[in-house]
């Protein structure tokens, strides 16, 4: 059972950053199965892809020093689209960042962009709950 919150751990936290993992289904299989504490595999869940938005946060700190070498993953012309639409909208454009596609790249201008670190984990943490716990109500909905 244990193993249980550990591989939701591990994969919301690997879906978090750049890497191409889904927690959701995992959190779905682990509800189906009925043997884990839904409060339980909402934290774990949040936790751990909190945890790795924070570490594309950190990434955008420490990387948008690199942005004039060859290897930097954006282009000049896509950094500063980035950072426009990111003064734009300002922190409350992490209310997104539980979105697939744009929520990840999200996280990482954020720390591009010095957004502190407290208000970015609170709404971050905030957008992470409310969809597990969405996922949550659907799945427990569903299987009755």
């Amino acid at each position: 059972m244990t193993a249980g919150y550990f591989g939701l751990f591990f994969a919301a936290l690997g879906g978090a950053t750049l890497l191409p993992l889904q927690s959701e289904a995992l959190l779905v299989a682990l509800l189906v199965d009925g043997r884990h504490w839904l409060w339980a595999l909402l934290a774990v869940a949040t936790l751990g892809n909190v945890l790795g938005s924070l570490v594309n946060w950190w990434l955008g700190r420490r990387l948008e020093r690199f942005h004039d070498r060859r290897w930097f993953p954006l282009s000049e012309t896509q950094l500063e689209r980035a950072k426009r639409h990111y003064q734009r909208y300002g922190h409350w454009s992490l209310l997104l960042s539980w979105l697939p596609i744009i929520g990840d790249p999200l996280t990482l201008i954020a720390g591009v962009m010095g957004e502190p670190l407290r208000r970015f984990l609170l709404i971050v943490s905030l957008a992470k709950a409310a969809r597990y716990a969405v996922v949550a109500l659907l799945t427990l909905g569903w299987i009755g």
